[in-house]
């Protein structure tokens, strides 16, 4: 089956309780109440035991597009423990209107359970409507987001912010990601490489202001982005290896 979107994977916690962890139990909705056996067979299914169960009923929601689902699906994308569950989940309220979805995944924002934080600015970052800016906006309520210690929270934030960042927010954009250098394995750094690349050409200077920072992890990684700039092809794995080279040497020659 061919996926409506993209990947992203989050991680967070599993259903409230153990018995819901075990059995797929029903989604409890904002009110606290179980929906599970709502007699809607398509709800019902998005508690299945088994994830290509869930992953159908994630379709045939998002199908008929009702909005009367979108309660269901924003609390299914809380706790839903597949990534490929979670992705129809993301699609099918893409599909819902932005008028009514937009303020309810701004209001996950605010959630305890990274998982809801992440997976709302994965959506949002689909439904790409500039209204959500100002809820993720560094210059507004600061790093809270794109410096979240949940790593996939971090890393949904970079790709949100990116997506939905106005044109003239874009440097100041740029300078909150960049005091994130040096942050985690190859992987997360390539992610943060490309959300500032992506930025444009234009902002490469806020790249050469780090290009000398005293720690060796962020110099080194200003470094290969600085490379992404100037050939946004090139593999970061080799540009982060030949940049911790030279910031090596550098050091050396230092002492």
């Amino acid at each position: 089956m061919t996926h409506p979107l993209g990947h992203h994977q989050a991680r967070g916690p599993e259903l409230p309780t153990e018995a819901d962890q075990q059995t797929g139990g029903g989604v409890r909705s904002d009110t606290g109440n179980l929906r599970g056996g709502t007699g809607d067979p398509m709800i019902d299914a998005l508690s299945a035991s088994t994830p290509q169960q869930r992953l159908q009923a994630a379709m045939a929601i998002g199908t008929r597009a009702e909005p009367r689902d979108l309660d269901v699906l924003i609390a299914r994308c809380r706790i839903e423990p597949d990534f490929f569950v979670r992705d129809m989940l993301t699609w099918a309220l893409t599909r819902l209107p932005a008028d009514d979805t937009v303020p309810r995944l701004i209001a996950e924002l605010d959630s305890p359970l990274p998982q809801a934080i992440s997976q709302s600015l994965h959506t949002l970052s689909k439904i790409g409507d500039v209204r959500a800016w100002p809820a993720m906006d560094p210059a507004r309520i600061g790093t809270a987001l794109i410096a979240h210690a949940d790593t996939e929270v971090a890393r949904s934030a970079w790709r949100a912010a990116v997506a939905l960042v106005p044109g003239d927010n874009r440097g100041e954009l740029a300078s909150a990601l960049m005091s994130q250098l040096g942050r985690g394995d190859l992987e997360m750094q390539k992610s943060l490489s490309r959300a500032i690349v992506s930025l444009g050409e234009d902002l490469v200077s806020v790249v050469d202001e780090r290009l000398h920072a005293e720690d060796d992890t962020v110099r080194a990684h200003a470094m290969a982005t600085r490379d992404m700039f100037d050939d946004p092809d090139a593999g970061f794995a080799h540009a982060l290896d030949a940049a911790k080279r030279v910031v090596a040497l550098g050091s050396e020659a230092t002492v």
